[in-house]
C-alpha cells in the first residue's frame, strides 16, 4: 500500500536528554512566572531608561509575551490530539486511516 509506511517521529533523532531540556524549558516559558518576569523587565526598562522605550521596546516585549503564549498553546493541542486518538481507538465503526493523519 502506498503512502501507509511508518516514520519514526522526529523526537526519537534526538537524544533524551535534549528532550527532556526542551520539554523543561517549555514548561518553565509556559507557566505564570515567565509572564511575570515579562512584565518586570518591561516595567523596569519604563523606569530605568523611558527614553529608549518606544515602538521598538513595545515591539519587543509583545514578541517575548507571544513566544511565551506559543509553548502552551502547543501543549494544549497535543493533550487533545492523544485524548482524540484514544477515543478514535476505541470506537469500532472508526476509520482507521484518520487515525495517523496528523503524523504525515
Amino acid at each position: 500500500m502506498v503512502g501507509t509506511e511508518r516514520h519514526a517521529p522526529r523526537s526519537d533523532c534526538m537524544p533524551r536528554f535534549v528532550r527532556q531540556l526542551l520539554t523543561l524549558l517549555g514548561t518553565i516559558a509556559a507557566s505564570p512566572w515567565a509572564f511575570t518576569t515579562v512584565a518586570i523587565y518591561g516595567f523596569l526598562w519604563l523606569i530605568f531608561d523611558p527614553d529608549s522605550f518606544n515602538w521598538h521596546g513595545i515591539a519587543t516585549l509583545a514578541t517575548w509575551s507571544m513566544t511565551l503564549f506559543i509553548p502552551g498553546e502547543h501543549r494544549d493541542t497535543q493533550a487533545i490530539h492523544a485524548k482524540l486518538d484514544e477515543l478514535l481507538k476505541t470506537q469500532p465503526d472508526a476509520s482507521q486511516r484518520v487515525v495517523h493523519i496528523d503524523e504525515e
